[in-house]
């Protein structure tokens, strides 16, 4: 199972888990990685369809980033891999509302200070189920360190909401109903290599450094960055997608997503229509 959604040791004997170390231990000049970042686990709640809510906190040193599902030119995503078993079928980040961050030029989408991602674990089984995996993600600040933690130990039977989380879940982005945005709107082009989308979606402004992002719900699919325009109510952006083999591909519209990301709210669209 694997899923992308991005060095402190916290050993959580109440919990019952245990983040280690990685196959590898990184410096960056006087400082080691468990001066940049801490990362707990926060073990959340069963919920009534049987999944379980859970999440990491991630606590970073002043000036450091760590990033989002899709991270920009400039970012290292964060992965999550679960060592196969019966009792959990996949995990799903619910990703908070992201920050846009340009540096020298070079955009990058992500978290600085601390954010809490939350986990849904959907469950084939009851009781208190065991987990096993690792933790892929970096953190930037001139350089960008590659991160890997260990992850063992098991979710417990508990029905008591954590307030965090909680907190966590309701900063997402809207829904295009919620935003009052329209359907998206794409035009593909063939290049060389792949397909060009532009897309034009009527939506309220979302804030300064307002940037749209364009993402193919297959993680083989390359896709460019974009260029992101706004004329009064209608944000378009174009991006570039191409095929692991380099050519002429069938796009089906359904399977693009579109982020707009600003200082003052995030949105998300699903699919577009021609």
């Amino acid at each position: 199972m694997k899923i992308a959604a991005q060095r402190c040791f916290a050993l959580l004997v109440a919990l019952g888990l245990f983040w280690g170390a990685g196959p590898a231990r990184a410096e960056f000049q006087w400082q080691s990685v468990a001066d940049v970042v801490t990362v707990s686990f926060l073990p959340g709640w069963r919920l009534a369809d049987g999944n379980h809510m859970a999440a990491i906190r991630i606590d970073l040193a002043p000036g450091w980033k760590t990033y989002w599902r899709a991270p920009g030119e400039g970012g290292v995503p964060t992965v999550i891999r679960l060592d196969e078993t019966t009792a959990v079928r996949d995990v799903v980040i619910h990703w908070p509302r992201p920050d846009v961050f340009v540096i020298n030029g070079m955009r990058s989408i992500g978290y600085k200070d601390s954010v809490i991602l939350p986990l849904e674990f959907v469950l084939s089984a009851a009781g208190e189920i065991p987990i096993a995996g690792r933790v892929d993600m970096g953190v930037c600040l001139d350089v960008c360190i590659p991160i890997t933690l260990d992850l063992s130990g098991s979710l417990p039977v508990a029905t008591q909401r954590s307030a965090a989380i909680v907190a966590a879940l309701g900063d997402r982005p809207l829904t295009a109903t919620e935003a009052g945005a329209s359907t998206a709107r794409c035009q593909l082009t063939p290049i060389s290599d792949g397909l060009r989308v532009s897309v034009s979606i009527s939506l309220p402004v979302t804030g300064d450094l307002e940037t749209v992002v364009i993402e193919h719900r297959d993680p083989g699919m390359w896709v460019s960055e974009t260029t992101t325009r706004r004329d009064g109510m209608t944000v378009s952006a174009t991006a570039d997608i191409v095929p692991p083999h380099h050519g002429a591909f069938a796009l089906n519209r359904r399977d693009l997503r579109f982020s707009v990301i600003g200082s003052q709210m995030a949105v998300e669209l699903d699919g577009c229509q021609g």
